[in-house]
């Protein structure tokens, strides 16, 4: 069983309040559970209305899936136009 981790930080382009920031954020994760069928969840700077830092774990068979996996996450996010993709940390365990 291999294990991929990321950590990513978003920043939320069209945000005016922290509640503007759970609607958009709370769609994010439920529909990258659905599509990936991932663990994630906002990890740090839950106060600040701009900047999402994601968890997020993949298990797969082998490390090509688990990063083929975290991969396919970082592009899809980078396709959402309500977010822009900041610093990007994975790890393969």
């Amino acid at each position: 069983m291999i294990i991929g981790c990321g950590r990513i930080t978003l920043y939320l382009a069209d945000g005016h309040s922290l509640k503007d920031k759970r609607r958009v954020l709370q769609s994010i994760i439920s529909r990258m559970r659905s599509k990936f069928n991932v663990a994630v969840a906002e990890i740090a700077d839950q106060d600040l209305w701009q900047k999402i830092t994601l968890g997020i774990a993949v298990i797969g068979g082998n490390s090509a899936h688990a990063g083929s996996q975290l991969q396919a996450i970082i592009d899809w996010l980078e396709a959402e136009p309500r977010l822009r993709v900041g610093e990007v940390e994975t790890e393969i365990l």
